[in-house]
């Protein structure tokens, strides 16, 4: 995933979903410790400029290596550009973060999601 101060939330989202079709992530304002949930108030829009949330983001690149963890994925994520995500995974026709199962990798949840 490439990242950069002119992207928007909704365009790292849909360069995460090319690759992870029923999986998804969220961005948020406030970090959540492992196996927490993030709150739906501290959700950023998707229109939000990496820029605005990192002025000083430097253009990078993400290897969304399908055997990282989603827990590993989520703190590469904010260590590397100082934001906080959560990783959903689609069950029927809704969407569960993935707390509970932030050891499994990227992978398993999205081979998960699509059984379902």
């Amino acid at each position: 995933m490439n990242f950069n101060k002119a992207l928007s939330i909704q365009q790292i989202k849909a360069q995460f979903n090319t690759q992870f079709p029923y999986l998804k992530i969220e961005f948020y304002g406030e970090s959540h410790d492992n196996k927490e949930g993030s709150m739906i108030s501290d959700q950023l829009a998707e229109s939000t400029l990496l820029g605005d949330i990192n002025p000083s983001l430097e253009d990078f690149e993400v290897s969304t290596n399908p055997e990282i963890t989603v827990g590993a994925f989520e703190k590469i994520i904010h260590e590397k550009i100082g934001m906080n995500i959560q990783v959903f995974r689609k069950s029927n026709d809704i969407w569960l973060q993935t707390s509970s199962t932030d050891n499994w990798t990227l992978e398993k949840q999205n081979g998960k999601g699509q059984r379902s």
